[in-house]
């Protein structure tokens, strides 16, 4: 019989052949494991594509067999200009929006020759999308285990409709300013939930972000007030405006600097004989000169700040518009500038509306009696002949670019008229149905000069209509995939959805404290119904997701994109794929009501998809 030490050393049959047995057991285990893991490889990279790392150059010949690939990068865009687009507003005789036309009801002429429509779309600016909301009940729905994200059980209410006010600090009086103010106070009162409201002036002193915090929309406009920038720059005597000064330097007016020369002799001081011992004509060339740079650096600050305004409110998710509350003003040798602003505008699908400040305005021949040159007021010298003319001439020149503005974007431009409470009203609200129309110029010089254009009706039937008067040509073209890049940015910072590809958004979160979140976005995509290019016997396209989450004031937080290349054998297409890839994307949030934006677009269709989801997080 052995002993214990020998039975240690030397196992008996039974036990060497239970553990076979049990080492058996483990080596096919494992073995099943690894081929449970083969079969089930490339559907779980398609399950969850954003776990593949991006190829470095050293592994691209190991990895040109890979069917998938994914990476993730900052979702940051560049502005192309190819395509021309021409937002349009067609109104009847009682001023009402008309929404029942069609594309081959207009026509569009670039510098007097007709074009070729390429895009024509109807706009009806409205709720949030139902589909947002129907997802956030189907979300909250859900009932995942226990140690999964769980979806909100609450719909918030997102905002719908953003609105900039900007009042022309630089320009408007204290009188003006004031009466437009309590008009204001009195509009933010009638705002919705899902209204979101913005204050910015042209000296850029007074800010307040989008907010629905009717508290803070009253304390900013307490602290509005005029800040002319160059008032230093008048003169009294002779008294030339910023209108009178570019009719003598830059379109050299001849009447213009005649009345200015004869109100300068005036101003001189006479020798003992009454004549004048001075050079009035050098008079006013140096005065012109001052007041025109000084006019000219007031318009280039508003316009500047303008179109920072436009810049803001296009990266806001909803209807968009904004309410510029000014006295006009003239803006000469400045055309590119604020052509630069509609077009922005107009692709951003950014309304202008233009409320002139200064109400109720009579041009007549003789002059507004509230406006007359300060240096002639209380004075026994009458103006010399012609210089109420001028004033007059100026005071209607003020609404020029306010006009154009709104023209040119599709906005209300509201003028002579003192019931500002009506003018708010009107301003603030986007028209009923508005048409975008796009087109590819024809041999079109890439030298940035610039083309007059005309939108007209087949029929017209007493309808009145406004569209953008102009555009500057481009001075070179981007690469097709900086376009593409535009579209997935103006898309994002919308709320349209599209359905272009075969795509589905889930929302769900879980918290990891009373402080922190994980909001998850699932870009659910069937692969079997996108289309494909055949490269060497393989299925290739690139899909663009773009996710991002906005918070409950419609300010952007985060945003991810991901960059998805596909390389598929026809089995894993026709057999592996039925139920499609999931792309994962989470951001790390706080408790809140939060919007969320995701964007699909393949390379090979250049089909976009666009969803809506609500999340509230408590």
């Amino acid at each position: 019989m052995r002993s214990p030490a020998e039975a240690r050393r030397c196992p008996s049959p039974s036990i060497v052949a239970l553990r076979f047995s049990l080492e058996c057991t483990r080596f096919f285990c494992l073995l099943l494991c690894a081929v449970v893991f083969f079969i089930r490889a490339v559907p779980s990279l398609a399950q969850d594509a954003s776990k593949t790392p991006s190829p470095s150059p050293a592994q691209s010949d190991r990895q040109s067999s890979a069917e998938l690939a994914s990476h993730d990068e900052p979702a940051t865009f560049k502005v192309n200009v190819k395509l021309v687009v021409v937002r349009v507003v067609i109104r009847d005789a009682q001023g009402r929006a008309v929404g029942n036309l069609r594309q081959e009801d207009f026509e569009i002429f670039d510098k007097g020759k007709p074009q070729v429509i390429s895009q024509f779309e109807v706009e009806q600016p409205g709720a949030l999308s139902a589909k947002a909301r129907q997802l956030s009940v189907e979300n909250a729905a859900l009932e995942p285990p226990a140690d999964q994200p769980t979806a909100s059980d609450k719909i918030p209410v997102v905002p719908e409709r953003f609105v900039a006010y900007t009042f022309d600090d630089v320009h408007l009086e204290f009188g003006d300013l004031a009466q437009t103010r309590v008009a204001a106070e009195r509009h933010f009162a009638t705002l919705r939930p899902t209204d979101r409201a913005a204050i910015f002036t042209t000296s850029g002193l007074t800010t307040l972000d989008f907010t629905d915090d009717r508290a803070k929309l009253h304390e900013a406009l307490v602290r509005l007030h005029p800040h002319p920038i160059s008032s230093g720059a008048r003169n009294d005597c002779p008294e030339i405006s910023y209108y009178q000064a570019d009719q003598i330097l830059n379109k050299n007016d001849s009447l213009a600097t005649q009345i200015a020369i004869q109100e300068a002799v005036g101003c001189e001081p006479t020798n003992s004989q009454g004549t004048p011992m001075g050079n009035p004509s050098a008079t006013v060339n140096a005065v012109s000169s001052s007041v025109l740079a000084a006019g000219d650096h007031e318009s280039s600050v508003s316009l500047g700040l303008l179109k920072q305004v436009v810049q803001v409110i296009s990266r806001m998710p909803g209807q968009r518009s904004v309410v510029v509350v000014s006295p006009g003003f003239i803006a000469p040798r400045m055309e590119y500038e604020y052509n630069e602003i509609i077009d922005r505008a107009v692709r951003s699908q950014v309304v202008i509306n233009t409320l002139d400040a200064r109400g109720l305005y009579v041009v007549m021949p003789f002059g507004d009696a509230s406006h007359q040159p300060s240096s002639y007021l209380g004075s026994q010298h009458a103006p010399p002949p012609g210089k109420t003319l001028i004033e007059s001439a100026a005071a209607s020149a003020q609404d020029d670019l306010l006009a154009v503005l709104a023209d040119s974007t599709g906005g209300v431009f509201f003028h002579n008229n003192n019931d500002f409470d009506e003018g708010f009203r009107r301003v603030a609200e986007a028209p009923e149905y508005s048409y975008v129309l796009a087109f590819a110029p024809q041999n079109l010089k890439l030298d940035g000069s610039f083309h007059s254009l005309k939108v007209k009706l087949k029929n017209p039937q007493k309808l009145t209509l406004q569209a953008r008067r102009g555009y500057y040509a481009p001075k070179h073209f981007a690469d097709p995939n900086e376009e593409a890049k535009r579209e997935i940015e103006d898309a994002m910072y919308s709320q349209e959805e599209l359905h272009n590809l075969p795509v589905k958004l889930h929302t769900q979160f879980f918290k990891a404290s009373d402080d922190n979140a994980k909001l998850i976005v699932l870009a659910q995509v069937d692969v079997k119904h996108l289309h494909f290019r055949k490269v060497e016997g393989r299925n290739d396209n690139v899909l663009t997701c773009v996710s991002a989450v906005f918070n409950r004031n419609g300010n952007f937080i985060q945003g991810m994109q991901k960059v998805v290349t596909m390389h598929l054998k026809d089995e894993t297409l026709e057999h592996k794929l039925a139920a499609g890839i999931t792309l994962k994307t989470s951001f790390d949030v706080k408790p809140g009501s939060y919007l969320v934006r995701l964007v699909v677009r393949d390379a090979e269709g250049q089909s976009m998809s666009a969803e809506n989801g609500t999340v509230e997080i408590r």
